[in-house]
């Protein structure tokens, strides 16, 4: 799925040197689709592309974007013909009357439908009633931005640090020359970008600056930006030729947040669950920090009570002046109010209208997301959102795939589940359509609605079931994750899956920096005798690669319709790293109760370990034994908060009781 994003650029003829724009660049993100998906009807061929093109504007004559036009027709028109799936420049946008003046850049997006817009194709370009054009070839490079993160070490208006990571899937070598980003002088203009402007600091890793073929480098940069949208160019030399690659995302402070989802929900006593401090001290032991919800009466609007137990907002967040201010920022997630627009209560919402509705935020420093719920079709969403996650459940819940047409165990057809390892194919095919920006995953968690599936008696997973889930969405480097549903009501009904909600949730904290500032390295599946063994994959961060082995050995339970896994069991994982990182001397395992020694052996391209494991292991490779310490510190952080809440459902029978008081 590492395909390039660079778009092959050809003057169509002498006229466009004369023209008042230029194409720059482009990036083209080919449509994916997961092969292992099953449906009940043909999702069709993914043939097309999101396409940036980076237009710059020259010479005495302004033009603005309503102006462009691609085949000699406007946005709207090639997505009124079905040609293309969306646009941002369809002629009613902001600015869109607004001469894009000599110096400054536009990004012109569109998302392509028909097949003969798809990959291979060309696109002409140019502006109405003005000489010249330019063709864009929808061809992939072998050079990308796979992943673009941005950190504040201070207030979270500014932007300091940056984490970039190049794939360099080709055949020969290249050569990070530098990078630089472009941001918009005015928010109020986001769509105008200014001068680029270099790193106040920057180092590669490797620090050679080369990036071997088939390899990734990261470029680690000091900067200072706003939260608005920046252009990332990295200049790579490639034998004698000197070009950029691009990236395009709407930079925001990067952290990996745990949300309860619709964690506000009615009280005997008090308008909302979040009004007492026990359901609060519940979530903070689960190392939740969100929540589905823009305000919560009794809660939210209680300075005293908010303070001590703040949850991030994940809502529509109006009106935006109240949450886009500095004192605001450290306590939102996102912009979130469309519900699954391709689902749509069965009537899918276009997504153009999608775009239509989450443009009023794109002056603003808040980050929009769309939940994505059908892979069949989210190709056509793609790039909408500045943030997009999905939810898909794997079992005893509604879902858009046809669950009994997957062939995974020797016959078996069930009704009330699915594969577990399809979330991880998932997640790859919402990542890779889009890069570099971060994604998210909703997970499955104990909820109180679900009914029965296919004849299984427990309407929620089981332990095993959620801790799995939610690793085949972690291993494949997503940067937040939302339970659905962790409701008062819900953690009541099943309280024997809070431990394994703590122990994850600990999980995650203990390796946040990894999934925050890491990247997807590698990924492959292992199978034995021609049936599916091991779930390998690896996320490579400036300091570490995190690397997880997720067991596939597992089946249907044919009376408790339950999937079970058998015991742990000997196995030697190999796995590749990064030539930067490719002579660990310390590889060690992680889990909630800390750091555990393996036994493993340093190869030509990467690592060996050997161990005894089932479910889920997660193994760290580090240059040095610094890693291992910050990861014990940080355990030992975490055990201590959690005691200092003083609350304790899972081990307390008497804290468990306090629980249920609040809904009799």
């Amino acid at each position: 799925m590492c395909s390039a994003i660079f778009a092959v650029l050809a003057a169509s003829s002498a006229a466009v040197a004369k023209s008042d724009f230029a194409v720059v660049g482009a990036i083209v993100t080919p449509h994916v689709q997961a092969p292992s998906m099953r449906y009940r009807r043909d999702p069709g061929k993914a043939d097309g592309a999101l396409v940036r093109v980076i237009v710059a504007s020259k010479g005495a004559q302004p033009w603005s974007r309503r102006d462009v036009r691609f085949f000699g027709q406007t946005g709207k028109e090639l997505v009124e013909t079905g040609a293309w799936a969306w646009c941002d420049f369809p002629g009613e946008e902001m600015g869109a009357a607004d001469p894009i003046r000599p110096g400054e850049l536009t990004v012109l997006t569109f998302n392509t439908r028909a097949r003969d817009h798809g990959m291979g194709s060309t696109a002409t370009v140019g502006i109405s009633g003005r000489a010249g054009s330019s063709r864009i070839t929808l061809r992939p490079d072998a050079v990308h931005i796979a992943a673009a993160t941005f950190f504040s070490s201070g207030s979270r208006a500014v932007l300091d640090k940056a984490v970039v990571h190049i794939v360099n899937s080709g055949k020969s070598p290249v050569r990070i020359k530098g990078s630089r980003f472009r941001q918009p002088a005015s928010r109020s203009r986001f769509w105008a970008l200014g001068a680029a402007a270099s790193p106040v600091g920057m180092r590669t890793l490797p620090s050679s600056r080369i990036v071997p073929p088939g390899e990734t480098g990261i470029i680690l940069a000091e900067t200072k930006l706003d939260l608005t949208y920046t252009l990332i160019e990295v200049d790579i030399t490639q034998g004698s030729r000197t070009r950029s690659v691009f990236g395009y995302v709407k930079a925001k402070h990067e952290a990996f947040d745990i949300s309860g989802g619709w964690v506000s929900s009615d009280a005997a006593v008090g308008s909302s669950t979040l009004a007492h401090e026990a359901f609060l001290k519940t979530l903070a032991g689960l190392h939740v920090n969100t929540m589905h919800h823009t305000e919560a009466p009794g809660y939210s609007d209680l300075p005293s009570l908010y303070s001590r137990f703040p949850l991030k907002r994940f809502g529509n967040l109006q009106p935006v002046e109240r949450y886009d201010r500095d004192d605001a920022l450290p306590f939102i997630h996102g912009v979130e109010f469309l519900g699954e627009p391709q689902y749509g209560g069965g009537r899918p919402v276009p997504p153009q209208d999608v775009w239509r509705d989450l443009h009023p935020y794109a002056p603003t420093r808040l980050a929009t997301t769309v939940t994505h719920s059908e892979e069949a079709v989210w190709r056509f969403y793609a790039g909408l959102s500045d943030y997009p996650h999905y939810d898909a459940y794997r079992v005893t819940a509604p879902s858009a795939d046809a669950w009994r047409l997957y062939d995974r165990w020797d016959g078996a057809r069930i009704a009330w589940g699915a594969p577990l390892e399809t979330i991880g194919d998932m997640c790859r095919s919402l990542r890779e359509m889009s890069r570099p920006a971060p994604t998210a995953y909703w997970s499955q968690g104990p909820h109180h609605g679900w009914g029965s599936y296919g004849g299984r008696k427990r309407t929620s997973p089981t332990r095993d079931e959620i801790r799995l889930q939610a690793y085949h969405a972690l291993a494949s480097r997503i940067t937040s994750l939302y339970w659905f549903n962790l409701s008062l009501r819900s953690l009541l009904k099943y309280p024997d899956t809070t431990p394994e909600l703590r122990r994850i949730g600990r999980e995650i904290r203990m390796l946040e920096d990894v999934y925050l500032r890491g990247s997807a390295y590698r990924y492959r599946q292992e199978t034995e005798n021609g049936t599916p063994s091991w779930d390998l994959a690896s996320i490579v961060s400036p300091e570490c690669a995190a690397l997880f082995a997720l067991d596939l050995r597992y089946a249907p339970d044919p009376n408790e319709r339950v999937f079970v896994f058998g015991p742990p069991r000997p196995a030697a994982f190999a796995f590749e790293l990064p030539s930067f990182l490719r002579r660990p001397v310390d590889v060690f395992r992680v889990d909630a109760d800390g750091v555990h020694e393996v036994s493993f052996e340093v190869t030509r391209t990467g690592v060996t370990a050997r161990d005894s494991a089932n479910k889920v292991a997660v193994y760290i490779a580090a240059p040095n034994r610094d890693v291992r310490e910050g990861i014990l510190k940080r355990h030992r952080s975490l055990m201590a908060q959690e005691r200092a809440i003083g609350f304790d459902p899972v081990g307390n029978p008497a804290d468990m009781e306090a629980l249920r008081r609040i809904l009799q």
